[in-house]
């Protein structure tokens, strides 16, 4: 039986909210193609680095292979990276510049989706919302390992704190992918922590469920938060998952993205016209003409650490996690290979920008390839524990897990003919 023909109908909102002077956030919805970017870097930054990640994405809002889609987000979000390399590098005034992100990509029934940050994407389907993204944030980090429960990272003083974005530093880029069914009824929501912070998952939920059209749903999840004090820019994309039909396809840009949106973007000239359109805005937002007075509102906690002296990189780590969540991480240890060796290291398998949150403590004599193929596939991830002595007990486990030394070949010699042996002795006649 072949796939319901499908198509996506949607909307999206932004607002700056009650508190900060500018809009850091960018968002984008066509018929192939959702995106949601929450930017950060400061009043010079955030919304251009957002701006950056939504243009760059926009070229793919046409009809693909189902077979390339997560190949194509890869490319593009990639080269929206390596843009805000370039752009931190040769402006000063832009160090820290990054981004969240999270695009959809359609091609028929399928959709691709990838995530870096802490924005969201939640599925309501039957009447149940779940959210699909993992934050990639350090009180998330907690709450998968055990240490918090998911109401205790609710009230965290670091549960904004992020390890992963676009931009800021040059290592590889870490994105969550995932490919799935787009099944007629279903909708799905793009949001940025202005809404979730301050909106319940239950309130949220029953907005989806309740009103029908995106662009009115959208615009209600913009008021709760709004109505809930509004401290940050509020950002969502609603989708619908229709069938077939002649839904408006004309794509919507909202937030720092759509600043002067040049007449292009919205219903004119295909994907590239509209891919153009928003990277001259994105060009246009530098901070040689701010268009804003500088953000007089407390700065994120969680602002992307800059590159700074190797000096002041323990004291930028402390400001940005807090020192009791800095300290905590230091009474953490786990074991993961050292080149080719086992190894135990001292914090958590993590990184806040350049800074690494973990120092070799013990590179032990064990060898990697002496191991089992099961020990082996093991230490594929990092092996946490909550105290040195756990971590030294996995290494003694890890060491009775030694591979069977392969058997040697004995050196083979020309046969000899030998008597063969008899059942009783014979005499010999005298």
């Amino acid at each position: 039986m072949s796939p319901v023909p499908v198509q996506l109908r949607f909307a999206a909102r932004s607002d700056v909210g009650l508190v900060r002077a500018s809009n850091q956030d960018s968002g984008y919805a066509g018929p192939h193609l959702l995106v949601l970017a929450d930017g950060m870097g400061g009043p010079a930054g955030g919304d251009i680095a957002s701006s950056v990640a939504v243009a760059h994405l926009a070229e793919l809002d046409d009809a693909h292979s189902a077979d390339d889609l997560l190949d194509l987000l890869r490319s593009a979000v990639g080269a929206a990276h390596d843009e805000l390399i370039r752009r931190s590098e040769a402006d000063p005034e832009l160090a820290g510049l990054g981004t969240t992100c999270i695009a959809v990509l359609r091609a028929g029934n399928k959709l691709a989706m990838v995530h870096i940050g802490d924005s969201r994407a939640y599925l309501l389907r039957d009447g149940e919302l779940t959210q699909v993204t993992t934050d990639h944030t350090f009180v998330q980090y907690l709450v998968s390992t055990g240490r918090l429960t998911p109401e205790q990272a609710e009230r965290h003083p670091q549960r904004n704190v992020i390890l992963r974005a676009l931009g800021d530093n040059d290592s590889e880029v870490q994105l969550d992918e995932s490919l799935r069914e787009a099944l007629p009824g279903d909708r799905w929501l793009l949001a940025s922590d202005g809404l979730f912070g301050v909106v319940s998952h239950e309130t949220i939920a029953e907005t989806l469920q309740t009103v029908s059209d995106p662009g009115e749903c959208a615009d209600d999840l913009i008021n709760l938060a709004l109505r809930a004090g509004g401290p940050d820019n509020v950002t969502c994309v609603v989708a619908d998952v229709v069938a077939d039909g002649s839904p408006d396809n004309s794509p919507q840009v909202v937030g720092a993205a759509a600043k002067d949106r040049l007449r292009g973007t919205r219903g004119g000239g295909g994907a590239a016209a509209r891919a153009a359109a928003l990277t001259n805005v994105a060009r246009a937002a530098s901070p040689d003409t701010p268009e804003e007075d500088d953000d007089p509102a407390p700065s994120r906690a969680r602002r992307w650490i800059g590159r700074i002296v190797a000096a002041i990189l323990v004291l930028g780590t402390l400001a940005g996690l807090g020192y009791a969540g800095y300290s905590w991480t230091q009474t953490q240890y786990f074991v993961s290979p050292y080149g080719d060796y086992v190894a135990i290291y001292r914090g958590i398998p993590q990184e806040v920008g350049p800074v690494r949150l973990a120092s070799l403590h013990e590179r032990t004599d064990l060898r990697v390839d002496q191991l089992t193929p099961v020990a082996q596939d093991r230490l594929q991830s990092p092996i946490t524990r909550s105290s040195l002595a756990d971590a030294e007990e996995v290494v003694a486990n890890l060491r009775e897990s030694l591979a069977e030394p392969a058997p040697t070949a004995e050196p083979t010699e020309s046969p000899t003919a030998s008597p063969s042996p008899s059942a009783s002795p014979t005499t010999e006649p005298a």
